[in-house]
């Protein structure tokens, strides 16, 4: 991934994205050739010149210090995600973090956490939304990852490739942009990740959608909220997920997908789970 490019094109796009009376601007009658504040309103907005932000724009301003980050991330009202993106784009080349070679596992006492989350879906994801692990009922809600081959247990090229999953999944396009937006905060992260640039482009060579998404420079850290499901056998299913990261590696997330006690989604998934036949979660299938 090219840093300098990359930061371009996230600043353009945090700055086409507010308009002038949002960010408390005063209309000064020019004409905008483009929507959202021009560099210059930018500058202004974090008290900093306009040649000295169009260097920042451009990757030429070397690494700013704490107080412009902070500066430029309030003109531009970053989310605590973006932000944190911010900072990595703007990191030196030479700090810039490198993915462990090793693969990822899962340690034994979140595999049991797994079996004891028996009632609910629940899955551990890793670098790259790579699915480290999954309990019985997330693989039937979502796809079997344990019958793919291990380079293909990933939760983007389940929802972005797999055709059943536009099918599957409810507010399919909304779950699907937010995936891609967790792709791109994670590509901040790791520049210099080989697998995750082999997964951009598998994505973009296959969903027609992906290059829409991902040219937008959105970016999204896995935290809660609601999903629905359509299952073939038992029907529409509505969770309340929350992610957690478990100590001992900080690039892995635990999802849950919790249900309401005595709703339709809790019969559900009883019926689902006596229908399903139990199978031992293997180190050696992750």
């Amino acid at each position: 991934m090219d840093r300098r490019s990359e930061l371009a094109g996230f600043l353009r796009s945090r700055r086409a994205g507010i308009s002038p009376e949002r960010a408390g601007l005063p209309e000064d009658g020019r004409a905008r050739r483009v929507p959202g504040l021009r560099r210059d309103e930018v500058a202004r907005l974090a008290g900093m010149s306009t040649e000295y932000y169009t260097r920042l724009e451009q990757g030429r301003a070397g690494t700013p210090s704490p107080e412009v980050v902070e500066a430029l991330a309030r003109a531009l009202r970053l989310d605590p995600a973006e932000r944190e993106h911010l900072v990595d784009l703007l990191a030196r080349p030479a700090s810039a973090r490198r993915a462990p070679a090793a693969p990822q596992r899962v340690r034994p006492g979140l595999y049991l956490m797994l079996q004891t989350l028996e009632h609910v879906p629940a899955f551990v994801a890793g670098r790259r939304t790579d699915i480290l692990a999954a309990n019985r009922l997330a693989r039937e809600v979502l796809t079997d990852f344990e019958a793919l081959p291990a380079t293909q247990r990933n939760l983007a090229r389940y929802y972005l490739l797999d055709p059943v999953a536009r099918d599957r999944v409810g507010d399919w396009a909304q779950i699907a942009a937010e995936t891609v937006a967790m792709l791109r905060f994670e590509a901040g992260r790791y520049p210099n990740d080989r697998r995750l640039a082999d997964l951009v482009g598998e994505l973009t060579l296959r969903c027609p959608e992906f290059t829409t998404w991902w040219n937008d420079h959105r970016v999204l850290r896995r935290t809660y909220g609601t999903k629905r499901y359509y299952h073939p056998t038992v029907g529409e299913l509505c969770f309340s997920y929350e992610s957690f990261q478990p100590p001992g590696d900080p690039d892995q997330t635990l999802c849950v997908y919790n249900v309401e006690p005595g709703s339709a989604t809790a019969d559900a998934l009883r019926l689902l789970s006596s229908l399903s036949t139990p199978a031992d979660i293997s180190d050696t299938n992750y």
